[in-house]
């Protein structure tokens, strides 16, 4: 599967805001962003040129992608699934980008960012109801129920670490985290302010609607 190569910092300057944080990096002073407020680029510090109404749609889609790790052909793909539900096409994009496994993980606090959690399923350390499951694009659904496969995972390296900092950090209403049983679950799908990303949807609804 193709994937975005290249330093992931730079998407963010370019489009001016933080998307693909580095767990604790990506929100202190050593950011990319904080540091150079600037476009990347040999010509130095360039300030944010105006945008056309095309440029504002085509920025919104750019920052969907970058936000969730996804390519062109996948966000197209939601998007077309979308439209096909009766419910307002913009909330059913993101609820269906939110049920990503990667991102319910991430969401979770198993994972200080989604790049960390795609490697992390990919690697096939954690179980859907008992079953492995190692594919980032999976759809979870209400009552699924996400472990972690081996016990060592839990007691060294990052994902230990992450297990000691989710206590600090506030989980999706949809999602619940017994931190006893070290079990996640969907408790329902995603709705109102759990889809509030940061990014205008219906500029991208608008954009692959041309």
């Amino acid at each position: 599967m193709s994937k975005v190569l290249g330093p992931k910092c730079r998407l963010c300057r370019r489009l001016g805001v933080k998307l693909c944080s580095k767990g604790e990096r990506g929100m202190g002073a050593k950011c990319a962003l904080v540091r150079r407020a600037y476009p990347p680029g040999v010509h130095g510090q360039k300030g944010y040129g105006r945008l056309t109404d095309y440029g504002l749609h085509l920025k919104e889609k750019q920052k969907l992608k970058v936000l969730y790790g996804i390519m062109e052909r996948q966000l197209r793909k939601y998007f077309e699934e979308a439209k096909r539900f009766k419910s307002n096409t913009s909330f059913k994009l993101i609820e269906t980008l939110e049920r990503r496994f990667d991102n319910v993980v991430f969401r979770l606090g198993l994972a200080s960012s989604r790049r960390q959690a795609r490697q992390f399923v990919n690697h096939g350390h954690f179980l859907i109801n008992g079953k492995k499951m190692d594919i980032p694009s999976y759809l979870v659904k209400k009552g699924d129920a996400i472990t972690i496969k081996k016990a060592k995972m839990m007691e060294k390296g990052p994902m230990s670490e992450n297990l000691k900092m989710i206590a600090k950090k506030e989980t999706p209403a949809w999602l619940i985290w017994n931190d006893v049983e070290k079990k996640g679950q969907i408790i329902e799908m995603p709705s109102g302010k759990d889809l509030d990303v940061g990014v205008d949807t219906k500029l991208i609804v608008e954009h692959y609607s041309r």
